[in-house]
């Protein structure tokens, strides 16, 4: 094998270890990469739909309140509570069917389920409410218990999600670290082999140079020449003996033209 083509090899040798360690280290960041994006997919739409449903009942609770109790007084019913009860109402439907179709922790739709009955039953008690006069006693006894009861059911949306992304959240810390592991493995691998091939390969063409250059010493010596030369570069000792091997072969040669 010739030395050029042993040099190549050593290069691409080290241009894989490389390559894998590089692969290795974009799969598994890659692999967190992931894992994150799932933490906040699913969880984080939960609570935000969550949050947004809190907020519109918020918002229902007022207006309605508002019109219930300015019914007998004159100029008190404006049209802009009627306005913010469809609003948050329109609010609330839309972020409640949004957890109805991202159901994705156990017995989230057991909770799922509940808010949809409960908001059903406060949705009828405030339409009553809204539309009627007297109704003070439904108000505490039927309307307030009915808001209460949503919100909790709402709350325990947001309480499983959170409970699930602290989960998720040190299911990924602990990948986090095996994977650091494995990385740190794998460069340390990387990195005995790389020594390695800087330990053998370099002697091991040195030493097949300073074969060829004891060779070559013992080559000059069998034919009389003396090699006066004190130096430890392999290469120029060649070179040098190469040219009093010539030198002697070319000087023979002339001798022997002139005696003919």
């Amino acid at each position: 094998m010739v030395i050029k083509k042993k040099l190549s090899l050593g290069l691409g040798f080290l241009f894989l270890i490389i390559f894998v360690l590089a692969l290795f280290c974009s799969f598994y960041i890659g692999k967190l990469s992931l894992e994150a994006g799932d933490i906040l997919k699913d969880n984080y739409n939960s609570l935000v739909y969550s949050k947004n449903m809190i907020s519109s009942l918020e918002d229902l609770r007022t207006a309605a309140t508002s019109i219930i109790f300015s019914q007998n007084e004159a100029n008190k019913t404006s049209d802009y509570f009627g306005h913010l009860f469809e609003k948050a109402r329109t609010d609330f439907e839309i972020n409640l069917k949004a957890e109805n179709e991202n159901i994705t922790e156990l017995h989230e739709n057991v909770y799922v389920e509940t808010i949809n009955k409960n908001y059903d039953i406060f949705l009828k008690i405030s339409q009553q409410l809204t539309t009627a006069t007297g109704n003070d006693a439904l108000y505490f006894n039927g309307f307030q218990p009915a808001f209460e009861q949503l919100k909790q059911s709402i709350e325990h949306i947001h309480d499983i999600n959170m409970q699930a992304v602290e989960r998720k959240s040190r299911m990924a810390s602990r990948d986090a670290q095996r994977t650091s592991n494995t990385m740190a493995g794998i460069g340390v691998f990387c990195l005995i082999l790389a020594f390695a091939y800087f330990w053998y390969f370099p002697l091991y063409i040195s030493n097949s140079i300073a074969y060829l250059a004891d060779k070559m010493r013992q080559l000059l010596e069998k034919m009389g020449i003396t090699l006066d030369i004190k130096t430890d570069d392999e290469l120029y000792v060649i070179l040098q003996a190469i040219n009093l091997i010539e030198n002697k072969h070319f000087g023979e040669n002339k001798n022997q033209a002139e005696t003919q």
